[in-house]
């Protein structure tokens, strides 16, 4: 309950479109998880990504069919912010229920779907990759949590933000 309270924008419900979402710290079935994130650290910076919208956004994305969340996340790190993945530690996911007909591609599981979350070390080794489907990433930075938050807040993402903190604290307890 310590979690909860104190992340309370993190853990309250939202709707994305014709999905609802809450964030748990419990762990999903693999079969479940479609999205994978990270909130990537170098040393004692953390790292974030602009789009070309001018959001400021958490790396990470969809799996692609027969595509383990580990590979998923690898993956996603190069194509928006130039990242090598070093270490990944699962904390959390937003467990989603969708009202959408369909699944969003046919191999993902639904209605019930888990975006899964964790913290954990990389190395930038080159720019974010341009791809013809994905979103543009026009900023890859890196800065304190406390100056990332303050990003997301800025933005109306005080749910991001409030999961920058939860994963600097749990790294900071390992």
């Amino acid at each position: 309950m310590y979690f909860k309270d104190k992340y309370s924008n993190l853990f309250k419900k939202a709707t994305w479109g014709k999905i609802e979402s809450e964030f748990t710290m419990e762990m999903p079935e693999e079969n479940l998880i479609s999205n994978v994130n990270m909130v990537p650290f170098i040393n004692e910076k953390c790292v974030i990504i602009r789009l070309e919208s001018g959001e400021w956004e958490i790396p990470g994305g969809t799996l692609e069919k027969n595509e383990l969340y580990a590979d998923t996340i690898r993956r996603e790190l190069i194509e928006e912010a130039g990242a090598i993945l070093q270490t990944y530690v699962p904390f959390g996911a937003w467990k989603c229920f969708s009202h959408h007909n369909h699944a969003y591609k046919p191999h993902l599981p639904h209605p019930e779907f888990f975006h899964l979350v964790g913290y954990g070390n990389v190395e930038i080794s080159s720019n974010p990759l341009i791809l013809d489907d994905g979103e543009k990433v026009v900023a890859v930075e890196i800065m304190s949590v406390g100056e990332a938050a303050e990003k997301f807040i800025q933005k109306g993402r005080t749910d991001l933000a409030e999961l920058y903190i939860l994963a600097e604290e749990l790294r900071n307890q390992n």
